[in-house]
């Protein structure tokens, strides 16, 4: 999820934290005096937004970002030493104006702000590592576009009502609720999608390999419909609720434009893509796909597809992978595709990135 978004909901779990009034606490201890509201809501939106610091591995590398990103911030292992690190230093800065706070009564609200993170992130495509450092496995559920403007909005709603009605976490609660209720509109239209694919495979003698629905923005019902049979991708831009094609013209609405490209799953257009192409450089680029300098995209991409392949009249070769978990209707430049370059049963392979300005070399 988008980090404001992130930010919102600690806040929300902040609140559902905070003392009811004072002298009371969601977790009343003896020793542990009740945070004011306003702070327990802060340091909860503060934790909450802590896990994505991990943007700092771009100044390191490109590779080192894309390893690490949703790694160890966001491991679920770790959480509880980062909510010991953040609690204590709320607890410094609370100090300063109230003389005699303890971490203590931080460390809930510093807990729950980054799980409600780490659920954030789950609830996407993208593949959260909640198991960093024991394992680089990537978990992601899928229900959730990563930017999705009803939850955002619900728990903004949820926080503004909060500040009107000051003593009661009914706003919050309810916010939290319906934004879970949300979600699970969202694991119907991927459930959906899949069965609508399984449906297109059965009908065309598509051997299933494996079958998965990428989430797109606009609708928790419009979905990328995916079927692997072992060497190729067969996909479709569905919405599972329509029974029309909807029609957007420039001057229509943000999100009509953006829906307008899934189709009804009766009159969905089925693409195909060869993972490694077709043709005679069919052998050679297998050979790219299986180098160990190009490991890293094989575990990050979820649906890789050859993107290009050239080769010069010397022999050496340039191809490039792209991954359809990424291939979003009306997006004009694609992330995340990256190649190698050399020399067929040679060594010295370099790695490439394809940018808007080209082809980039990117440093291991």
């Amino acid at each position: 999820m988008d980090t404001l978004t992130h930010a919102v909901s600690g806040a929300i779990a902040g609140r559902l934290l905070a003392a009811r009034r004072p002298g009371t606490a969601a977790f009343p201890s003896a020793t542990t005096p009740p945070l004011p509201v306003w702070q327990s809501v802060a340091a909860g939106a503060a934790a909450a937004t802590f896990p994505d610091l991990d943007f700092v591995l771009g100044y390191v590398s490109e590779l080192a970002y894309l390893r690490g990103h949703r790694g160890v911030t966001h491991s679920l292992v770790l959480l509880p030493l980062w909510g010991l690190l953040l609690a204590w230093l709320f607890g410094r800065l609370a100090r300063r104006s109230r003389p005699g706070t303890d971490w203590r009564g931080f460390y809930a609200v510093a807990c729950a702000g980054i799980l409600i993170h780490i659920a954030g992130d789950l609830i996407t495509q993208f593949g959260t590592m909640i198991l960093a450092p024991f394992s680089d496995q990537r978990f992601g559920w899928g229900t959730t576009f990563i930017i999705d403007l009803v939850i955002t909005g619900l728990l903004v709603a949820g926080l503004a009502g909060s500040a009107l009605w000051r003593t009661s976490r009914l706003p919050a609660a309810t916010a939290l609720a319906l934004v879970i209720a949300w979600i699970g509109v969202g694991a119907v239209g991927r459930g959906e999608a899949i069965a609508a694919a399984r449906a297109w495979a059965a009908a065309n003698q598509v051997p299933v390999v494996d079958v998965d629905a990428a989430p797109r923005p606009a609708s928790p019902f419009n979905w990328t419909a995916i079927v692997f049979d072992g060497e190729q991708y067969h996909f479709a831009h569905l919405n599972t609720r329509r029974s029309e094609i909807l029609v957007a013209g420039p001057d229509d609405n943000f999100i009509r434009r953006f829906s307008a490209p899934y189709r009804p799953v009766a009159l969905a257009q089925w693409e195909t893509r060869p993972r490694f192409g077709n043709g005679d450089l069919q052998r050679v680029v297998r050979e790219v796909w299986s180098k160990e300098n190009f490991a890293f995209y094989r575990w990050f991409a979820m649906f890789p597809v050859l993107d290009h392949a050239q080769q010069d009249a010397s022999g050496s070769l340039c191809a490039g992978f792209r991954d359809l978990r990424f291939e979003i209707p009306g997006r004009a430049e694609l992330p995340f595709i990256y190649g190698l370059c050399g020399t067929p049963g040679a060594d010295g392979w370099r790695l490439y990135k394809v940018a808007a300005e080209g082809r980039r070399w990117v440093m291991h």
